[in-house]
């Protein structure tokens, strides 16, 4: 599904902020959607490239070293208001951090303090980027709902990792 919704990242974007070439989408994807859904510019511009191709977006008039600028179609304004109002919420979950978390056991008991701790570190780094951009956007603007999301997901991780690591530091003392 890992298409599909990089798709409906790109529609979305061009929905929100109009026309767009590739770079500037890419630019924009890094931004912002890139919080929540990670994309690079190798996978950006083949998307858009089917998307044209599927009628999902049309492409203006070449520019300077062939820049593109694409434009969301009625289709492709179709697609995505039907993505996002009939979507299942059932999501198969796959993440690496779960299952890390489900075969801890399997490590000696520092060993999982250090990897825990480590991972509250990285969870708090990533927290302070997400809430200094909630500074700048000052809780308002397109894409506010899925940053409130990140920030509140990220909290929760650290402090999970953080009490994890301290319950396995005290039952291996005692």
């Amino acid at each position: 599904m890992r298409g599909m919704s990089l798709r409906m990242a790109l529609l979305g974007l061009l929905t929100a902020s109009g026309p767009a070439s590739g770079y500037d989408l890419t630019k924009r994807f890094e931004s912002s959607v890139n919080h929540a859904w990670h994309a690079g510019h190798s996978q950006i511009y083949p998307e858009l490239a089917k998307m044209a191709a599927e009628g999902l977006v049309t492409v203006g008039e070449e520019g300077p070293r062939g820049r593109k600028t694409y434009t969301v179609t009625e289709e492709g304004s179709r697609l995505l208001h039907d993505w996002l109002v009939t979507k299942e919420n059932f999501r198969p979950v796959r993440d690496e951090g779960a299952l890390r978390a489900f075969l801890l056991p399997l490590l000696e008991p520092e060993e999982s303090v250090a990897l825990l701790r480590r991972e509250a570190e990285a969870y708090a780094a990533r927290l302070a980027g997400l809430e200094a951009l909630w500074q700048v956007k000052q809780g308002s603007g397109f894409g506010t709902y899925a940053l409130d999301l990140g920030i509140r997901q990220l909290r929760m991780m650290r402090d999970w990792a953080g009490e994890t690591a301290d319950r396995i530091e005290h039952a291996a003392r005692g």
